[in-house]
């Protein structure tokens, strides 16, 4: 981040701009939408800036910027769409002690004016580094259609009731009575009966959320996917907009964790092989403690927390508790996997079923029917394979499967760092060996990648859309 996003004061503050031009108009309507002090330095400006002075709304000067002009101002404007006369008048303005923006000019400007939605008192700001205007706008665009337009008249509406609800107590309860007010009843009370409605509402709203009882803790088990956001489920976006304590594991990306509400509790509750892990037992008991102080808890996993993720020992701590819970599917790492290698994981004429298996569980490598899934044709995922990589192997080769079979191993499904290794059975732990694959990656048995060749074995960074 080149820029940091901030709001600032403007009220009585001094700005100054250079310019009559298109440029300078561009910018003064937004200027002109807050409380500064505006000072407009242009020697031939456009009718409207002269209209604008003399209804009193800004400070025209039909001459050049000169030194001093700029003494005392927040922010100093550039828009004298000259290269020359913008540096000149940019220098005198640093040397004022001015914030400066040239217009057009990233390079040599100290801030950047965003594309801005205007809700007022609700502002949304949009910026891209300067890089694709034409994106901010869009966006902009987007969320002019997506918010309406009497949001503002709520928000104010809201501001100064501010003081009114601070009687509930800090924390879920206020959240819960402004949710319930800006997301329901208050654009309810709007559409039916304008202002005056929105007041009365607002008012009864406050005596029932002031008289409910405290709101039970409740556990959300939620799935986080293979770590690419843009999988999360809306549901389990929901889940994290509202939590009060998230309790991740050590495959959730940050990218996906910068996604839960500022103010919740993050508690990392990793696991891994062969080395530093919490307990199960004291995962159980952070879930009712938080729970138990009523408490919105997210149990967040990643991938599903219905695969390999000790999901019922998690439920029966917290339904022995007499806590409430509900799970929230997600995005399997196998799904994830076998999509970015471009094959499915049943197919007509090779594979009826398809195996999600272990590679290791509480008591070591984890045995399965290697028999059976010796057998050509056949297809297992499996999870938490690279470390038993040499033990699958062995059970495989000694109960007759062909050494020649497909083996593909997907580390980091679905992100940016994805990698794909597609060699066969017998070069499989060889192979892990020299790729030193170091994040989480899932294993297929008896599948290559579509169009790969499968020997010698290789890596391929897939391309992703």
């Amino acid at each position: 981040m080149e820029h940091f996003p901030i709001f600032l004061a403007m009220e009585g503050r001094r700005v100054v701009l250079s310019g009559g031009g298109e440029a300078a108009l561009a910018k003064l309507r937004l200027l002109l939408k807050t409380r500064a002090r505006i000072t407009v330095h242009a020697p031939r400006p456009a009718p409207e800036i002269a209209d604008w002075a003399a209804a009193g709304r800004l400070t025209l000067h039909r001459r050049a910027l000169a030194p001093g002009d700029t003494l005392c101002a927040a922010l100093f404007y550039a828009a004298d769409e000259d290269a020359q006369e913008d540096a000149r008048t940019a220098a005198i303005a640093r040397a004022d002690g001015a914030l400066v923006n040239i217009v057009d000019n990233l390079g040599d400007s100290q801030f950047i004016t965003p594309a801005i939605v205007d809700r007022d008192p609700v502002t949304v700001a949009i910026g891209t580094e300067g890089a694709a205007p034409v994106l901010a706008r869009a966006i902009k665009a987007d969320l002019e259609a997506r918010l309406p337009a009497t949001l503002g008249t709520l928000a104010r509406i809201g501001k100064a009731f501010r003081k009114a609800a601070e009687v509930l107590p800090f924390g879920r309860r206020r959240r819960d009575f402004w949710a319930d007010y800006y997301f329901a009843a208050g654009p309810r009370a709007m559409d039916s009966g304008g202002e005056d409605a929105v007041q009365a509402t607002l008012e009864d709203l406050l005596a029932r959320h002031r008289h409910a009882p405290d709101g039970a803790g409740h556990v959300a088990f939620v799935g986080a996917g293979p770590g690419d956001p843009e999988l999360l489920t809306l549901k389990a976006r929901k889940a994290l907009d509202t939590a009060d304590v998230v309790i991740f594991d050590r495959l959730v990306t940050p990218e996906i964790l910068e996604l839960a509400r500022r103010e919740a509790v993050m508690i990392e509750a990793g696991k891994q092989g062969y080395g530093p892990a919490m307990s199960q037992d004291a995962i159980n008991d952070l879930l009712v403690r938080h729970a138990r102080d009523g408490a919105q808890v997210v149990r967040l996993k990643g991938g599903d927390p219905t695969v390999f993720g000790r999901l019922d020992d998690e439920i029966a701590a917290v339904a022995a508790a007499g806590l409430g819970w509900h799970v929230v599917p997600g995005i399997t790492a196998a799904s994830a996997s076998v999509a970015a290698i471009g094959q499915s994981l049943t197919k007509r004429a090779r594979n009826s079923s398809v195996r999600l298996l272990t590679g290791h569980d509480m008591q070591g490598f984890a045995d399965h029917d290697w028999r059976a899934l010796a057998r050509p044709g056949e297809v297992a995922a499996i999870y938490m394979g690279k470390k038993s990589a040499r033990f699958i192997q062995g059970r495989l080769i000694m109960h007759g499967a062909d050494r020649a079979t497909p083996v593909t191993v997907v580390e980091n499904a679905a992100r940016p760092d994805q990698r794909v290794l597609a060699t066969t059975l017998e070069q499989m732990p060889a192979d892990l060996d020299r790729a030193e694959m170091t994040g989480p990656a899932l294993t297929f048995y008896g599948l290559a990648p579509r169009a790969a060749q499968t020997a010698p074995a290789h890596i391929t960074a897939q391309e992703r859309a």
